[in-house]
């Protein structure tokens, strides 16, 4: 089983955001822990903490998104901002399904 997973924000996270400008990435080869920000997110709005889904390294950093971090709210799910390797065996229950996401962000 493949243990490296894509990280990024949501369609819902971008709109809130707007227009994003700038990413700070976290750094490659640092430990990531979950719920913890591990980078920043940065629109013309307000600047946002970028947190970690699950305990893992960073393995790399999508360097398309230093130039161009609009690529964001364009195509949030196909722009994803690092990769990393969990390093603890996956509990699943700790992440939300896309039907558990959606009900979430629409209850607020």
């Amino acid at each position: 089983v493949d243990n490296t997973w894509l990280a990024g924000i949501t369609d819902y996270a971008q709109n809130l955001l707007g227009d994003i400008v700038y990413i700070e990435f976290p750094v490659v080869g640092s430990s990531i822990h979950a719920a913890k920000p591990c980078g920043l997110v940065e629109s013309v709005k307000t600047g946002s903490d970028l947190h970690a889904p699950l305990n893992g390294t960073v393995l790399r950093i999508n360097e398309a998104l230093k130039e161009n971090p609009e690529e964001i709210n364009e195509a949030p799910y196909k722009s994803w901002i690092f990769s990393f390797g969990v390093i603890e065996p996956l509990d699943e229950t700790r992440l939300l399904s896309a039907a558990s996401y959606q009900a979430l962000i629409t209850a607020e």
